[in-house]
């Protein structure tokens, strides 16, 4: 019966972009081997769950998913990867009907776990100390099921505890990718017809730092200067502490990294940043900016923040509020601290009140849609490049295309469906948050 049986697969990935794209990655072996890929809701001969840990909620989320596909089809083999596996495989192998746990290594085993369990019928938990792992998992994704931006993942891990985080015991240590292999993969990428890609990882902008000789900044030249027919290159994100004279150089001088850093703030208040063990001043950010700013005056800063962190008074608030403000941001992410069992921020004394934490969440809500205007209205009435992404119906006789340009700014525009993935020229004729409307001008670069 083994040749006989019907190979389909199904997934289901929870959390950030690294996780989906290792679903892809897992599902490229999958292909390999003869099988077919459904839907989540339908009948599959193997599920896979790509859990999330971040939050106490993410875990929660993962077991639920976990067991709605055990109900889906009680006979196939229920595989469990990811973050939430890698921390708590005991609580997963406890749910009754997962197969096999295997954490966030060793995905490259799965298939043989499968054919093992297949023949021997007894759950298997594949996962490892994660803490001595030193080497970087290569998982190639030749390409991807969303087609306008590809991730590109270059490490993996974080060496930073900061004292919110569970993710460097889900991760692991910081472990960069091979240069070549990057450059290779990204080359493989432009191929397959992706204009844009966005350089991903745990802890992205620390890509090097286990490496001799070798850093980001030389990534960033070497990906210009040996990958043929690169429109963009994107860095999904960077710690203040990463951008080094050498990196902003680097932005200054090229062609296809865009203008848009991601640069996580968390806090803008010194006392606050101490007891989050984030190793940095507001006066070392700020410096940052400013070079950064010198080097790039259209530049867009986007970041995360946490309001509410434990002891947080509303001085320490407001200095955040104000450092955001004054150093004119263009976009925020913005997260009510939410105290994730197992870490040191979760035990601290001082938790604050759920409704201080939600008015404040609110008031930096309000800075956000504002200075996201401001920097919008910058760039109205000229004409930027944007690759759009995907269609909207919205009644009018032309569709609508929404897409990004290289700032990040989301602008809508009436064009036609067969722009999607190209590269475009669009006057912002309406600057607006959270979208800015827009006016086909003319196609730059058509995907071969």
């Amino acid at each position: 019966m083994s040749n006989e049986r019907s190979k389909i697969v199904s997934f289901h990935t929870l959390g950030c972009k690294v996780n989906h794209y290792e679903t892809e990655a897992i599902w490229q072996l999958f292909k390999e081997e003869g099988y077919k890929r459904t839907e989540f809701d339908q009948q599959a001969d193997v599920y896979v769950i790509n859990t999330c840990t971040v939050t106490n909620t993410g875990d929660k989320k993962s077991r639920q998913v976990i067991r709605r596909a055990i109900r889906q089809n009680p006979d196939a083999v229920i595989c469990v990867t990811g973050c939430y596996a890698q921390t708590s495989p005991a609580e997963i192998m406890a749910i009754p009907g997962v197969d096999i746990v295997v954490g966030t290594q060793d995905r490259t085993k799965l298939l043989g776990y499968i054919e093992q369990y297949r023949a021997e019928r007894q759950p298997i938990n594949a996962v490892r100390n994660i803490m001595k792992n030193r080497v970087y998992e290569e998982l190639d994704v030749p390409a991807f099921t969303d087609r306008t931006r590809a991730s590109l993942k270059i490490q993996e891990g974080c060496n930073n505890f900061c004292t919110f985080c569970i993710i460097p015991w889900a991760r692991g240590l910081m472990r960069s990718r091979d240069p070549q292999e990057v450059v290779h993969q990204a080359q493989q990428l432009v191929d397959a017809g992706y204009l844009e890609i966005v350089l991903t990882g745990i802890h992205t902008g620390g890509y090097g730092q286990d490496l001799k000789d070798y850093n980001l900044a030389q990534l960033l030249r070497d990906l210009e200067a040996n990958v043929k027919g690169l429109k963009r290159l994107r860095i999904s994100s960077i710690e203040a502490s990463q951008l080094t004279d050498e990196v902003i150089d680097v932005l200054r001088e090229s062609n296809i990294v865009v203008n848009h850093l991601h640069i996580p703030i968390q806090s803008g208040s010194d006392t606050v940043l101490k007891r989050m063990r984030r190793k940095y001043t507001m006066a070392f950010f700020s410096e940052r900016l400013t070079k950064l700013h010198e080097a790039l005056p259209d530049l867009a800063v986007t970041s995360d923040v946490i309001v509410g962190f434990p002891g947080e008074t509303e001085e320490e608030f407001m200095e955040t509020h104000n450092f955001i403000r004054d150093h004119k941001f263009s976009e925020l992410h913005v997260f009510p601290f939410s105290p994730r069992t197992g870490t040191p921020a979760a035990r601290m004394e001082d938790q604050i009140d759920e409704d201080i934490k939600n008015e404040r969440v609110h008031r930096l809500i309000a800075l956000n849609d504002q200075l996201a205007k401001e920097y919008a209205c910058r760039f109205e009435d000229q004409v930027l490049e944007v690759i759009p992404e995907e269609f909207v119906h919205d009644g009018s006789e032309e569709g609508l295309l929404t897409g990004y340009t290289d700032n990040y700014l989301k602008v809508v525009f009436e064009g036609s469906e067969d722009l999607i993935g190209q590269l475009v020229k669009v006057k912002i004729t309406q600057a607006g948050y959270p979208h800015s409307k827009g006016q086909f001008v003319r196609l730059l670069e058509t995907v071969h």
